[in-house]
């Protein structure tokens, strides 16, 4: 196996680990539709995946009263709750970090969600021994500010230069540019391939095996 590169591997968790793209983009627009607000189309809903709660209600319905973002919030939690059974890991994803922790990485987790709602869907995929650390939306600034990255190399004794951030979205991409990181972007969630290749990440992977190829091979 060729030398390491990288030594901490930062996964977004929303459409990259979990295939939950589809059910956030429902609850955003039932959550909308529950307030009588416009109602976002499919595109606007998954591009907003990845910030905090806020600031997605706030990107997604920009202009309307700021009284209806903690509403929307609110129901998006209340629609979140009954489908959160719904969303599953990707095939591959347990047997990816198996194997990325038997080589040695430090594996943490960077993400929009809150704290409970990662812990609760980390329990449920049996993965909470799994990540050295983890940081979520509701502790910290949303992405893309550099926040995340910042503190889990400092909590885990790690460089920056040596540390992988990947994601589905422009925002965990733009993160890892802020904070002096490597970039590598994932084609099946939330954001669309070319908007993705525009920040130019170290690579691309369409599909998680790929993915898994790649960091077994590069990493």
């Amino acid at each position: 196996m060729p030398q390491k590169q990288f030594d901490l591997i930062v996964f977004d968790w929303d459409g990259t680990l979990m295939d939950s793209t589809s059910v956030i983009v429902k609850c955003i627009q039932a959550a909308a539709k529950d307030l009588g607000l416009p109602i976002p189309d499919d595109r606007s809903a998954a591009h907003v995946i990845g910030l905090s709660m806020f600031a997605a209600m706030e990107a997604v319905l920009p202009g309307i009263d700021p009284q209806y973002y903690p509403r929307m919030v609110e129901r998006f939690r209340y629609h979140y709750a009954i489908l959160d059974q719904e969303p599953a890991l990707f095939s591959g994803a347990v047997e990816m970090l198996n194997a990325l922790s038997q080589e040695g990485y430090f594996l943490a987790v960077a993400t929009g969600m809150s704290r409970v709602g990662l812990n609760r869907a980390m329990d449920n995929a049996k993965l909470l021994s799994r990540f050295d650390a983890t940081r979520c939306a509701d502790e910290t600034f949303s992405k893309p500010h550099p926040a995340m990255l910042h503190e889990l190399t400092r909590e885990l004794g790690q460089e920056m230069g040596r540390t992988l951030m990947i994601g589905d979205t422009t925002h965990d991409l733009q993160m890892a540019i802020n904070a002096g990181a490597s970039a590598l972007a994932v084609e099946y969630g939330a954001h669309d391939a070319a908007s993705l290749h525009k920040l130019a990440p170290i690579y691309s992977a369409r599909n998680l095996n790929e993915l898994h190829q790649w960091l077994i091979e590069n990493a």
